[in-house]
Protein backbone atom coordinates (compact mmCIF):
# COMPACT_ATOMS: atom_id res chain seq x y z
CA UNK A 1 0.00 0.00 0.00
CA UNK A 2 1.04 3.65 -0.48
CA UNK A 3 0.73 6.47 2.30
CA UNK A 4 0.15 10.03 1.51
CA UNK A 5 1.86 12.57 3.95
CA UNK A 6 1.09 13.66 6.96
CA UNK A 7 -0.40 16.73 7.19
CA UNK A 8 -2.07 19.52 9.77
CA UNK A 9 -3.95 22.34 9.23
CA UNK A 10 -1.67 24.76 11.05
CA UNK A 11 0.69 23.41 8.24
CA UNK A 12 3.66 21.61 10.50
CA UNK A 13 3.38 18.34 9.17
CA UNK A 14 5.27 15.97 12.20
CA UNK A 15 4.53 12.12 12.43
CA UNK A 16 5.31 12.68 16.45
CA UNK A 17 2.82 13.45 18.85
CA UNK A 18 2.99 16.41 20.89
CA UNK A 19 6.30 17.00 22.47
CA UNK A 20 5.15 16.57 26.01
CA UNK A 21 2.93 13.39 25.54
CA UNK A 22 5.56 11.96 22.62
CA UNK A 23 7.84 9.94 25.57
CA UNK A 24 4.59 8.28 26.96
CA UNK A 25 3.22 7.61 23.82
CA UNK A 26 6.50 5.70 22.99
CA UNK A 27 6.94 4.50 26.59
CA UNK A 28 7.00 0.41 27.05
CA UNK A 29 5.21 -0.39 30.79
CA UNK A 30 8.95 -1.30 31.96
CA UNK A 31 9.25 2.51 31.30
CA UNK A 32 6.26 3.75 32.57
CA UNK A 33 6.84 2.16 35.62
CA UNK A 34 10.18 3.43 36.23
CA UNK A 35 9.28 6.89 35.50
CA UNK A 36 6.76 7.16 37.73
CA UNK A 37 9.12 5.29 40.57
CA UNK A 38 11.22 8.44 40.10
CA UNK A 39 8.56 10.60 40.05
CA UNK A 40 7.55 9.00 43.20
CA UNK A 41 10.53 9.43 45.19
CA UNK A 42 10.24 13.51 45.03
CA UNK A 43 6.15 13.42 45.49
CA UNK A 44 6.40 11.38 48.67
CA UNK A 45 8.39 14.13 50.57
CA UNK A 46 6.13 16.89 49.87
CA UNK A 47 2.78 14.31 50.35
CA UNK A 48 4.06 13.72 54.03
CA UNK A 49 3.38 17.32 54.87
CA UNK A 50 0.08 17.60 52.54
CA UNK A 51 -2.13 14.49 54.09
CA UNK A 52 -1.28 14.72 57.94
CA UNK A 53 -4.25 17.00 58.25
CA UNK A 54 -7.16 14.83 55.79
CA UNK A 55 -8.32 12.65 58.16
CA UNK A 56 -8.42 8.75 59.41
CA UNK A 57 -6.26 6.49 56.91
CA UNK A 58 -7.26 3.32 55.46
CA UNK A 59 -5.02 0.67 56.02
CA UNK A 60 -1.26 1.86 55.23
CA UNK A 61 -0.53 -1.47 52.86
CA UNK A 62 -2.63 0.80 50.27
CA UNK A 63 0.91 2.68 49.86
CA UNK A 64 3.36 -0.51 50.85
CA UNK A 65 3.58 -1.39 46.95
CA UNK A 66 4.04 0.61 43.41
CA UNK A 67 3.59 4.08 44.46
CA UNK A 68 5.25 5.87 47.45
CA UNK A 69 2.57 8.25 48.22
CA UNK A 70 0.52 7.82 51.57
CA UNK A 71 -3.31 7.44 51.84
CA UNK A 72 -5.30 9.59 53.56
CA UNK A 73 -8.95 7.88 52.93
CA UNK A 74 -11.51 8.21 56.10
CA UNK A 75 -13.19 5.51 56.47
CA UNK A 76 -13.49 5.82 59.91
CA UNK A 77 -17.63 7.39 59.74
CA UNK A 78 -20.61 6.48 58.28
CA UNK A 79 -19.63 7.21 54.53
CA UNK A 80 -16.08 7.27 51.71
CA UNK A 81 -15.10 10.18 49.25
CA UNK A 82 -14.71 9.50 45.29
CA UNK A 83 -13.68 11.86 43.24
CA UNK A 84 -15.69 12.80 39.58
CA UNK A 85 -13.06 14.47 36.97
CA UNK A 86 -14.69 15.38 34.10
CA UNK A 87 -14.88 18.75 31.78
CA UNK A 88 -17.60 20.48 32.67
CA UNK A 89 -16.18 23.42 30.45
CA UNK A 90 -14.26 23.57 27.10
CA UNK A 91 -13.93 21.77 23.73
CA UNK A 92 -14.79 18.42 25.47
CA UNK A 93 -17.82 19.25 27.29
CA UNK A 94 -19.71 18.49 24.64
CA UNK A 95 -18.78 14.91 25.66
CA UNK A 96 -18.01 14.69 29.56
CA UNK A 97 -20.93 16.53 30.64
CA UNK A 98 -23.34 13.55 30.39
CA UNK A 99 -20.09 11.05 31.77
CA UNK A 100 -20.22 13.11 35.07
CA UNK A 101 -24.32 12.67 34.54
CA UNK A 102 -23.94 8.85 34.00
CA UNK A 103 -21.35 8.56 37.28
CA UNK A 104 -23.71 10.81 39.26
CA UNK A 105 -26.53 8.00 38.15
CA UNK A 106 -24.55 5.31 39.67
CA UNK A 107 -23.39 6.53 42.99
CA UNK A 108 -26.86 7.43 44.00
CA UNK A 109 -28.09 3.94 43.22
CA UNK A 110 -25.10 2.67 44.91
CA UNK A 111 -26.22 4.80 47.60
CA UNK A 112 -30.05 3.80 47.68
CA UNK A 113 -29.03 0.39 48.00
CA UNK A 114 -27.26 0.73 50.69
CA UNK A 115 -23.53 2.13 49.81
CA UNK A 116 -20.37 0.39 49.38
CA UNK A 117 -19.36 -2.17 52.77
CA UNK A 118 -22.26 -0.03 53.99
CA UNK A 119 -20.18 3.38 53.26
CA UNK A 120 -22.24 6.16 51.83
CA UNK A 121 -20.69 7.48 48.65
CA UNK A 122 -19.90 11.26 49.21
CA UNK A 123 -18.79 12.61 45.56
CA UNK A 124 -16.12 15.35 45.38
CA UNK A 125 -16.68 16.64 41.57
CA UNK A 126 -13.61 18.60 39.82
CA UNK A 127 -13.90 20.04 36.17
CA UNK A 128 -10.72 19.08 33.99
CA UNK A 129 -11.89 21.95 32.07
CA UNK A 130 -10.47 19.76 28.74
CA UNK A 131 -6.87 20.68 29.59
CA UNK A 132 -4.63 17.99 30.25
CA UNK A 133 -2.13 20.16 32.99
CA UNK A 134 -5.73 20.93 34.86
CA UNK A 135 -6.77 17.38 34.90
CA UNK A 136 -3.69 16.58 36.62
CA UNK A 137 -3.57 19.37 39.52
CA UNK A 138 -7.49 18.57 39.89
CA UNK A 139 -6.45 14.97 40.07
CA UNK A 140 -3.52 15.76 42.96
CA UNK A 141 -6.48 18.21 44.59
CA UNK A 142 -8.66 14.76 44.67
CA UNK A 143 -6.14 12.50 46.16
CA UNK A 144 -4.33 14.55 48.46
CA UNK A 145 -6.46 17.16 50.14
CA UNK A 146 -10.11 15.43 49.20
CA UNK A 147 -8.51 12.01 50.16
CA UNK A 148 -11.03 10.15 47.78
CA UNK A 149 -10.79 6.43 47.70
CA UNK A 150 -10.70 6.78 44.01
CA UNK A 151 -11.35 8.38 40.79
CA UNK A 152 -13.47 8.27 38.36
CA UNK A 153 -13.59 10.46 34.46
CA UNK A 154 -11.03 11.95 32.25
CA UNK A 155 -11.62 11.42 28.54
CA UNK A 156 -8.96 12.32 25.73
CA UNK A 157 -5.74 10.27 26.06
CA UNK A 158 -3.70 13.67 26.92
CA UNK A 159 -5.63 14.25 30.33
CA UNK A 160 -5.22 9.99 30.98
CA UNK A 161 -1.16 10.68 30.20
CA UNK A 162 -1.18 13.99 32.07
CA UNK A 163 -2.90 12.21 35.16
CA UNK A 164 -0.59 8.41 35.02
CA UNK A 165 2.17 9.96 37.11
CA UNK A 166 0.01 11.06 39.73
CA UNK A 167 -1.61 8.54 40.57
CA UNK A 168 1.05 6.28 40.08
CA UNK A 169 3.33 8.48 42.32
CA UNK A 170 0.19 8.60 45.10
CA UNK A 171 -0.68 4.65 44.78
CA UNK A 172 -3.91 5.90 43.80
CA UNK A 173 -6.76 4.79 41.53
CA UNK A 174 -8.12 5.96 38.44
CA UNK A 175 -11.11 4.73 36.55
CA UNK A 176 -10.84 5.55 32.88
CA UNK A 177 -14.38 5.16 30.56
CA UNK A 178 -13.63 6.11 27.51
CA UNK A 179 -11.86 3.78 24.41
CA UNK A 180 -8.47 4.42 23.68
CA UNK A 181 -5.67 3.84 21.36
CA UNK A 182 -4.15 0.84 23.45
CA UNK A 183 -0.02 0.61 24.00
CA UNK A 184 -0.67 1.29 27.73
CA UNK A 185 -0.99 -0.44 31.20
CA UNK A 186 -0.94 0.72 34.58
CA UNK A 187 -1.37 -0.43 37.93
CA UNK A 188 -3.34 2.24 38.98
CA UNK A 189 -5.73 2.52 35.58
CA UNK A 190 -8.49 0.77 35.37
CA UNK A 191 -9.61 1.22 31.53
CA UNK A 192 -13.53 0.56 31.14
CA UNK A 193 -13.84 1.54 27.99
CA UNK A 194 -12.17 -0.24 24.87
CA UNK A 195 -8.30 -0.88 23.83
CA UNK A 196 -7.69 -0.97 20.11
CA UNK A 197 -8.77 -4.76 19.66
CA UNK A 198 -12.27 -4.13 21.00
CA UNK A 199 -13.09 -0.56 18.70
CA UNK A 200 -10.53 0.21 16.14
CA UNK A 201 -9.76 -3.21 14.66
CA UNK A 202 -13.00 -4.47 14.49
CA UNK A 203 -14.30 -1.42 12.81
CA UNK A 204 -11.26 -1.92 9.91
CA UNK A 205 -12.53 -5.54 9.78
CA UNK A 206 -15.70 -4.63 9.28
CA UNK A 207 -14.69 -2.13 6.35
CA UNK A 208 -12.41 -4.71 5.07
CA UNK A 209 -15.39 -6.97 4.67
CA UNK A 210 -17.66 -4.68 3.16
CA UNK A 211 -14.85 -4.05 0.16
CA UNK A 212 -13.12 -0.76 1.19
CA UNK A 213 -9.64 -0.56 -0.25
CA UNK A 214 -8.59 2.79 0.23
CA UNK A 215 -9.17 5.22 3.70
CA UNK A 216 -8.72 8.61 4.17
CA UNK A 217 -7.82 9.69 8.22
CA UNK A 218 -8.85 12.44 10.08
CA UNK A 219 -8.46 13.53 13.49
CA UNK A 220 -7.63 15.93 16.51
CA UNK A 221 -4.08 16.51 16.27
CA UNK A 222 -3.06 14.97 20.19
CA UNK A 223 -2.04 11.64 21.22
CA UNK A 224 -5.25 9.35 20.70
CA UNK A 225 -5.77 10.50 16.75
CA UNK A 226 -1.90 9.91 16.03
CA UNK A 227 -1.45 6.64 17.84
CA UNK A 228 -5.05 4.99 16.20
CA UNK A 229 -3.57 6.43 12.93
CA UNK A 230 -0.56 4.76 13.14
CA UNK A 231 -1.62 1.25 13.96
CA UNK A 232 -4.46 1.53 11.22
CA UNK A 233 -1.70 2.60 9.08
CA UNK A 234 0.02 -1.28 9.77
CA UNK A 235 -2.86 -2.69 9.54
CA UNK A 236 -3.94 -1.01 6.11
CA UNK A 237 -0.32 -2.37 5.02
CA UNK A 238 -0.75 -6.16 5.64
CA UNK A 239 -3.77 -6.19 4.54
CA UNK A 240 -3.54 -4.02 1.08
CA UNK A 241 -5.23 -0.98 2.40
CA UNK A 242 -4.23 2.20 0.61
CA UNK A 243 -3.80 5.10 2.61
CA UNK A 244 -4.71 8.23 0.68
CA UNK A 245 -4.31 10.40 2.91
CA UNK A 246 -3.75 12.37 7.19
CA UNK A 247 -5.27 15.17 8.26
CA UNK A 248 -4.63 17.20 11.34
CA UNK A 249 -6.34 19.46 13.47
CA UNK A 250 -6.05 21.31 16.96
CA UNK A 251 -9.21 20.55 19.01
CA UNK A 252 -11.79 22.89 19.57
CA UNK A 253 -10.61 23.80 15.57
CA UNK A 254 -14.15 24.59 13.59
CA UNK A 255 -12.60 25.50 10.15
CA UNK A 256 -12.84 22.01 8.25
CA UNK A 257 -13.14 23.47 4.67
CA UNK A 258 -9.52 22.75 3.75
CA UNK A 259 -9.63 19.17 5.07
CA UNK A 260 -13.01 18.22 3.79
CA UNK A 261 -11.79 19.59 0.45
CA UNK A 262 -8.67 17.26 0.72
CA UNK A 263 -11.21 14.30 1.26
CA UNK A 264 -13.06 14.71 -1.33
CA UNK A 265 -10.47 15.53 -4.03
CA UNK A 266 -8.74 11.97 -2.57
CA UNK A 267 -11.60 9.69 -3.63
CA UNK A 268 -11.30 7.20 -0.84
CA UNK A 269 -13.54 4.52 -0.32
CA UNK A 270 -14.04 5.17 3.44
CA UNK A 271 -12.81 7.66 5.93
CA UNK A 272 -11.49 7.14 9.51
CA UNK A 273 -12.49 9.76 12.25
CA UNK A 274 -10.71 10.13 15.10
CA UNK A 275 -11.87 13.92 15.61
CA UNK A 276 -12.55 14.68 19.63
CA UNK A 277 -14.97 16.66 20.92
CA UNK A 278 -17.21 19.65 18.89
CA UNK A 279 -14.68 19.70 16.01
CA UNK A 280 -16.93 16.75 14.70
CA UNK A 281 -19.59 19.51 14.42
CA UNK A 282 -18.25 21.44 11.76
CA UNK A 283 -16.40 18.64 10.14
CA UNK A 284 -19.92 16.76 9.49
CA UNK A 285 -21.23 19.79 8.39
CA UNK A 286 -18.86 20.50 5.98
CA UNK A 287 -19.06 17.10 4.71
CA UNK A 288 -22.65 17.57 4.03
CA UNK A 289 -21.79 20.88 2.53
CA UNK A 290 -19.13 19.59 -0.70
CA UNK A 291 -22.10 16.89 -1.41
CA UNK A 292 -19.94 13.60 0.21
CA UNK A 293 -22.38 11.12 1.01
CA UNK A 294 -22.16 8.39 3.81
CA UNK A 295 -23.66 6.39 0.40
CA UNK A 296 -20.60 7.38 -2.11
CA UNK A 297 -17.88 7.89 0.80
CA UNK A 298 -18.54 6.47 4.20
CA UNK A 299 -17.50 7.83 7.54
CA UNK A 300 -16.47 5.40 10.35
CA UNK A 301 -15.77 7.50 13.64
CA UNK A 302 -14.60 6.42 16.97
CA UNK A 303 -15.45 9.62 19.29
CA UNK A 304 -18.85 10.28 18.43
CA UNK A 305 -21.97 8.61 20.22
CA UNK A 306 -25.35 9.78 20.50
CA UNK A 307 -24.47 12.57 23.15
CA UNK A 308 -22.76 14.13 20.01
CA UNK A 309 -25.03 13.08 17.40
CA UNK A 310 -27.52 16.08 18.43
CA UNK A 311 -24.79 18.42 18.72
CA UNK A 312 -23.64 17.69 14.86
CA UNK A 313 -27.43 17.55 13.72
CA UNK A 314 -28.68 14.64 12.44
CA UNK A 315 -29.00 15.54 9.21
CA UNK A 316 -25.19 15.95 8.87
CA UNK A 317 -24.51 12.82 10.05
CA UNK A 318 -27.44 10.69 9.43
CA UNK A 319 -26.72 6.80 7.89
CA UNK A 320 -22.95 7.21 9.04
CA UNK A 321 -21.05 4.40 10.75
CA UNK A 322 -19.45 4.55 14.34
CA UNK A 323 -17.67 1.94 16.12
CA UNK A 324 -18.55 1.37 20.07
CA UNK A 325 -19.71 -1.30 22.44
CA UNK A 326 -22.71 0.39 23.34
CA UNK A 327 -25.50 1.79 22.10
CA UNK A 328 -28.85 3.08 23.58
CA UNK A 329 -30.62 0.40 21.35
CA UNK A 330 -29.61 -2.45 22.59
CA UNK A 331 -32.38 -4.76 23.64
CA UNK A 332 -31.55 -6.23 26.81
CA UNK A 333 -33.93 -5.39 30.01
CA UNK A 334 -30.54 -4.31 31.82
CA UNK A 335 -30.12 -1.84 29.15
CA UNK A 336 -34.02 -0.38 28.89
CA UNK A 337 -34.00 -0.04 32.73
CA UNK A 338 -30.65 2.17 32.62
CA UNK A 339 -31.94 3.77 29.45
CA UNK A 340 -35.56 4.52 31.58
CA UNK A 341 -33.57 5.26 34.69
CA UNK A 342 -31.24 7.69 33.35
CA UNK A 343 -34.01 9.44 31.37
CA UNK A 344 -35.85 9.57 35.04
CA UNK A 345 -33.01 11.42 35.94
CA UNK A 346 -32.26 14.24 33.74
CA UNK A 347 -35.26 14.37 31.43
CA UNK A 348 -36.93 12.24 28.53
CA UNK A 349 -34.51 14.19 25.93
CA UNK A 350 -31.46 12.55 27.38
CA UNK A 351 -29.87 9.97 25.26
CA UNK A 352 -27.61 7.35 26.71
CA UNK A 353 -24.35 6.50 25.04
CA UNK A 354 -20.85 4.52 25.35
CA UNK A 355 -18.33 6.27 27.41
CA UNK A 356 -21.27 7.44 29.80
CA UNK A 357 -21.97 3.78 30.16
CA UNK A 358 -18.65 2.95 30.62
CA UNK A 359 -18.32 4.92 33.64
CA UNK A 360 -21.63 3.91 34.77
CA UNK A 361 -20.34 0.64 34.83
CA UNK A 362 -16.84 1.66 36.54
CA UNK A 363 -18.21 2.88 39.64
CA UNK A 364 -20.32 -0.40 39.76
CA UNK A 365 -17.27 -2.38 38.98
CA UNK A 366 -15.14 -0.56 41.61
CA UNK A 367 -17.92 -1.48 44.03
CA UNK A 368 -17.78 -5.01 43.41
CA UNK A 369 -13.75 -4.54 44.34
CA UNK A 370 -13.88 -3.25 47.00
CA UNK A 371 -16.30 -5.80 48.17
CA UNK A 372 -14.68 -8.52 47.20
CA UNK A 373 -11.50 -7.28 49.19
CA UNK A 374 -13.71 -5.99 52.05
CA UNK A 375 -11.36 -3.59 52.29
CA UNK A 376 -11.01 0.45 50.65
CA UNK A 377 -7.35 0.21 50.63
CA UNK A 378 -5.88 0.51 46.75
CA UNK A 379 -3.56 -2.82 47.38
CA UNK A 380 -6.19 -5.03 48.52
CA UNK A 381 -8.83 -3.53 45.74
CA UNK A 382 -6.08 -4.53 42.91
CA UNK A 383 -5.22 -8.10 44.55
CA UNK A 384 -8.98 -8.68 44.12
CA UNK A 385 -9.84 -7.14 40.81
CA UNK A 386 -9.18 -10.12 38.37
CA UNK A 387 -12.27 -11.46 37.45
CA UNK A 388 -14.78 -9.29 39.23
CA UNK A 389 -17.86 -8.80 36.18
CA UNK A 390 -20.88 -6.83 36.33
CA UNK A 391 -24.07 -6.95 33.96
CA UNK A 392 -23.88 -4.23 32.03
CA UNK A 393 -26.14 -2.20 29.93
CA UNK A 394 -23.93 -3.01 27.20
CA UNK A 395 -23.74 -6.76 28.63
CA UNK A 396 -21.70 -8.93 30.95
CA UNK A 397 -18.33 -7.60 31.60
CA UNK A 398 -15.20 -8.77 33.35
CA UNK A 399 -12.16 -7.57 34.74
CA UNK A 400 -9.33 -8.67 33.54
CA UNK A 401 -6.55 -8.50 36.91
CA UNK A 402 -3.67 -8.15 34.39
CA UNK A 403 -3.56 -5.59 32.52
CA UNK A 404 -6.68 -3.85 34.16
CA UNK A 405 -8.80 -3.58 30.67
CA UNK A 406 -12.39 -4.87 30.43
CA UNK A 407 -13.28 -7.75 28.51
CA UNK A 408 -16.23 -6.02 25.94
CA UNK A 409 -18.59 -6.89 23.01
CA UNK A 410 -17.60 -5.03 19.64
CA UNK A 411 -20.37 -2.72 17.55
CA UNK A 412 -19.91 -1.58 14.44
CA UNK A 413 -23.10 0.67 14.49
CA UNK A 414 -25.31 2.96 11.72
CA UNK A 415 -26.51 6.37 12.71
CA UNK A 416 -30.35 6.98 12.23
CA UNK A 417 -32.76 9.43 11.34
CA UNK A 418 -33.97 9.78 14.70
CA UNK A 419 -30.20 10.46 16.04
CA UNK A 420 -29.53 6.71 17.70
CA UNK A 421 -27.41 4.23 16.63
CA UNK A 422 -28.24 0.70 15.75
CA UNK A 423 -25.72 -1.82 15.33
CA UNK A 424 -25.50 -3.41 11.81
CA UNK A 425 -22.63 -6.05 13.18
CA UNK A 426 -21.38 -7.47 16.57
CA UNK A 427 -18.80 -9.66 17.45
CA UNK A 428 -21.25 -11.76 19.48
CA UNK A 429 -19.01 -12.16 22.50
CA UNK A 430 -16.63 -10.18 24.70
CA UNK A 431 -13.35 -9.69 23.19
CA UNK A 432 -10.48 -9.82 25.48
CA UNK A 433 -8.55 -7.00 26.22
CA UNK A 434 -5.36 -6.85 24.29
CA UNK A 435 -3.57 -3.72 24.66
CA UNK A 436 -0.41 -4.33 23.16
CA UNK A 437 -2.15 -6.16 20.07
CA UNK A 438 0.25 -9.45 21.06
CA UNK A 439 -1.70 -11.20 19.25
CA UNK A 440 -2.09 -9.86 15.96
CA UNK A 441 1.43 -10.13 13.46
CA UNK A 442 1.01 -7.29 11.77
CA UNK A 443 0.87 -4.64 14.87
CA UNK A 444 4.51 -5.90 15.78
CA UNK A 445 7.01 -3.11 16.48
CA UNK A 446 4.15 -0.50 17.38
CA UNK A 447 4.46 -0.54 21.29
CA UNK A 448 8.08 -0.28 20.96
Amino acid sequence: SSSAATSRVDGAARDEPPLQWASYWKATPEMITSRARRLAAAAAVLAVGLLSACGARVDDSSASAGGEGTSCVDTSGPSVKIGFLNSRSGTMAISENTVYNSLKLAADQINAAGGVLGKQLTVVAEDGASEPTIFAEKAEKLIRSDCVAAVFGGWTSSSRKAMLPVFESNNALLFYPVQYEGLESSRNIFYTGATTNQQIVPALDYLKEKGVKSLFLVGSDYVFPQTANKIIKAYAEANGIEIKGEEYAPLGHTDFATIVAKVRDADADAVFNTLNGDSNVAFFKEYKNLGLTPEAMPVISVSIAEEEVGGIGVDNIAGQLVAWNYYQTIDTPTNKKFVEDFKAAYGESKVTSDPMEAAYTSLFLWKGMVEKAQSFAVNDVLAAADGVSFEAPEGTVTVNGENHHIAKTALIGKIGQDGLIYTEWSSGKPIEPDPYLKTYPWATGLSG
